[in-house]
């Protein structure tokens, strides 16, 4: 959103008010969050990658807002080597995620190991480590103006570890892919959101209702220290272990349908999200998409490729 350029004071105001309004509708939704989760939960808990034993290439795209100037846009890449003769994995995160004049860039490392428990049982535990870069372009807004002159600018080491319980049909998980000890500053609201710990539980199973069609139940729960707990339902059909269609439903009143496509190698998602609260969908309401393409090296099993 560009602002008229008519009073320097006049500005700043609706600049601060309209960076509140929308970093604290962001804090609501967590800082590290996508809908397609139940496809590719490998950025919220590396130890996922081990499920599939077949290495693969992952992509996803998230906008949010879409027709605001400056609204939140992520982009997530991530892929895996399966070390099949010590049941292990390991591979690459990385993470791009713009808001108006905020920047924040993290890449991040992880191993995986995994240890059966029983004849389709296995524990796996994983950890990451990587940096997190922000930046905040303050002087992008009026180099003549000494209020946003000093550009925000900070690099910080990452750490964070998974663990997960899972089998051929069904998984739960625990982990904190982002595990900060010290503060980036205090220049930012969205700088102090973006830099607390995230904590993640997650769980899915896949089961048969019928003659070709799966049914894929899956939970994720998001805490970070002074933003509610958000709680995210989704249920997706698969139609003879291809077509997949779907909705998510997060309990701060978002929700979204969910198409996939898994075709052969290659797995397509879309989702379409929006707000379920009476201003939303009586009023204003300005939707999220988000697309995701990924392909697997290997063909695995159909409930992996599905789980």
């Amino acid at each position: 959103m560009k602002i008229p350029a008519i009073n320097k004071n006049i500005r700043a105001i609706l600049f601060i008010l309209f960076g509140l309004v929308t970093v604290n509708a962001k804090a609501q939704t967590q800082a590290f969050s996508y809908t397609q989760y139940m496809d590719n939960l490998t950025p919220l808990n590396p130890a996922y990658s081990l499920i599939d034993n077949t290495g693969s290439i992952n992509t996803l795209a998230r906008k949010q807002w879409v027709g605001i100037s400056g609204a939140p846009t992520t982009y997530i890449i991530n892929g895996n080597i399966p070390f099949q003769s010590i049941n292990a994995a390991a591979g690459l995160v990385v993470l791009s995620d713009q808001f108006a004049i905020e920047h924040q860039t993290e890449v991040n490392a992880y191993f995986a190991k995994g240890i059966q428990l029983g004849q389709n049982q296995f524990l796996a535990v994983s950890l990451n480590a990587g940096i997190r870069n922000y930046t905040a372009n303050y002087s992008s807004l009026d180099p003549s103006d000494p209020a946003f002159a000093n550009d925000v600018r900070q690099t910080k080491p990452n750490v964070g570890f998974g663990v997960m319980f899972y089998s051929d049909w069904y998984y739960i998980g625990v982990s904190v892919p982002e595990l900060t000890f010290t503060s980036l500053g205090t220049a930012s609201v969205q700088n102090s959101n973006n830099f607390k710990n995230h904590y993640y539980f997650s769980g899915a199973l896949i089961t048969t209702i019928a003659e070709d069609i799966k049914l894929k139940p899956s939970l994720l729960f998001s805490y970070e220290s002074g933003v509610p707990l958000i709680t995210d339902f989704s249920g997706i059909l698969y139609f003879k272990d291809v077509l997949g269609l779907g909705a998510s439903y997060r309990l701060n009143q978002e929700m979204a349908g969910i198409l996939t496509l898994n075709l052969n190698q290659f797995h397509i998602g879309y989702s379409y999200q929006f707000g379920t609260s009476s201003e939303n969908l009586g009023g204003i309401n300005m939707p999220t998409h988000e697309i995701s393409l990924s392909y697997r090296f290997g063909r695995g099993s159909a409930k992996a490729k599905l789980l």
